[in-house]
């Protein structure tokens, strides 16, 4: 049905707009720093807190009230609206190319455990918890790179709208700027220096607006989504059960 195609849209949205307000909420308010303030004359340093900024990364711009609550409900509607997706596309999967379970089911494991890291990351703020925030978070960033190759790898074996040959060659841009930037930011956040600590910043909102557009190409494949390809999943589960009691 053609109205499926609002989840994909509404993933990307909640993300956008969510990130973003948190982030000008955090700026108003001098919580963190701007981004495009390369300087850092008023970075916090040490255990500064007051009359400073942060770095402006998505982390540290949830950090404190009033903008952490706001942080904490874009990262859980986020995280749960992801789950679905990868939910929903292995179902289209499982409907169109069965051929295509296996590697399908490694793309949505990898997708499930995403969305716990970002969970995790979501409800354990960095001020306070940051070993458990930065934890979830890297195994977030991880997981969705793999996710994103797998998916693009999927967009080329299985024809899902007939649109591939336009989709397919998109899918690997994105999947190609998530991997290196990825790889970016790992390694630029661990610096000590503001200007390659603001760096690490710019390309964290480079990762999540990229991931936002990956996810919204996937409104394509989604006006050729229908409901009854959940139910078919279910059943082929259970279905599945009692050969399973058998070979045990």
């Amino acid at each position: 049905m053609l109205l499926w195609i609002i989840f994909p849209i509404s993933l990307s949205l909640v993300s956008f707009i969510g990130t973003w307000s948190v982030y000008g909420l955090a700026f108003y308010n001098n919580h963190v720093c701007s981004l495009s303030d390369w300087g850092g004359k008023n970075f916090c340093r040490g255990n500064q807190s007051t009359g400073c900024c942060h770095v402006p990364t998505i982390s540290s711009s949830g950090t404190t009230a009033p903008e952490n609550s706001l942080f904490t409900a874009t990262i859980n509607a986020g995280s749960f609206l992801f789950l679905l997706f990868c939910i929903f596309h292995h179902a289209h999967i499982m409907e169109k190319h069965a051929c295509q379970a296996m590697l399908s089911r490694f793309a949505m494991a990898f997708g499930v455990v995403a969305a716990i890291g970002a969970f995790a990351a979501g409800n354990c703020n960095p001020g306070y918890m940051p070993l458990l925030h930065y934890l979830g978070a890297a195994i977030s960033f991880m997981c969705i790179c793999f996710y994103t190759v797998l998916l693009t790898a999927l967009t080329r074996k299985c024809v899902l709208t007939g649109y591939e040959k336009f989709l397919y060659p998109l899918r690997i841009v994105f999947t190609v700027v998530q991997a290196i930037v990825t790889i970016c930011y790992t390694f630029l956040f661990a610096q000590e220096e503001y200007f390659y600590i603001h760096l690490s910043a710019i390309f964290e909102w480079m990762l999540s607006v990229n991931l936002e557009l990956f996810e919204l190409s996937y409104a394509v494949e989604f006006c050729f989504f229908s409901s009854f390809m959940l139910s078919n999943l279910l059943s082929k589960r259970e279905e599945e059960k009692p050969l399973m009691i058998r070979m045990s």
